[in-house]
């Protein structure tokens, strides 16, 4: 029995289920083949965009070769918010340490949020793809259970068609949520490193700028 055949003679729970695991693995692989782009062009750009902010001669001239370099940079959010002034504000009360730990944070929650995104669909799929599986696993075996009771007899024919039904639904579940679950602890390890690295940044870029030395906040 193929997947056609299993939509086209099931019922509407059968029908249903099948859909559900089709958008389910249409979005878990969208999102994988999205981040697995995103997450290498970010792991190798974070060092490049460092390297060329280092050494620049100022913050706003370093802001302005990275944003050369690469305009979707992840640093340069982070560069920028350094670069903000909040008067009359509350935003600008305390002192120049305490106003940068506060934009600094909220710059980095923001590229992490960017990072992040599609990971909950990720583990949302590899968590309830199985159970999802099931259901239709159930619901043939109940089908195969109501035919032996209509013919009163076990017959081949009667039970091979909602057992086969059953097994594709449980192999389904498992063909959607092992990538699933595979894409999230993969990604995960590598936001990981991605986040590290820009909390590093983030803390340093802190320091130069409570601690000048030299013109480093002019371009």
């Amino acid at each position: 029995m193929s997947l056609f055949e299993l939509f086209a003679q099931g019922d509407a729970v059968t029908r249903a289920v099948a859909a559900l695991l089709l958008a389910m693995s249409v979005a878990s692989w969208v999102v994988i083949l999205w981040k697995a782009w995103l997450l290498r062009r970010a792991s190798r750009d974070v060092g490049r965009s460092t390297a060329i902010f280092w050494q620049s001669p100022s913050v706003g001239e370093g802001q302005q070769r990275v944003g050369a370099f690469d305009r979707q940079a992840l640093v340069l959010p982070l560069i920028a918010a350094t670069q903000v002034q909040a008067q009359g504000s509350l935003a600008a009360a305390g002192d120049r340490a305490q106003q940068l730990t506060r934009v600094l944070r909220d710059a980095l929650h923001g590229v992490l949020d960017k990072l992040q995104f599609g990971q909950v669909l990720l583990a949302t799929v590899g968590s309830t793809a199985p159970f999802v599986g099931l259901l239709g696993t159930v619901w043939g075996i109940y089908h195969a259970l109501t035919g032996i009771a209509a013919a009163g007899q076990i017959s081949i024919d009667k039970v091979a068609g909602p057992v086969g039904e059953s097994l594709i639904m449980t192999a389904a579940g498992l063909a959607v949520a092992i990538p699933a679950v595979l894409g999230y602890n993969v990604y995960g390890r590598l936001i990981g490193r991605i986040e590290a690295d820009l909390e590093g940044f983030a803390r340093d870029l802190r320091e130069l700028m409570t601690h000048p030395v030299g013109p480093v906040g002019t371009p």
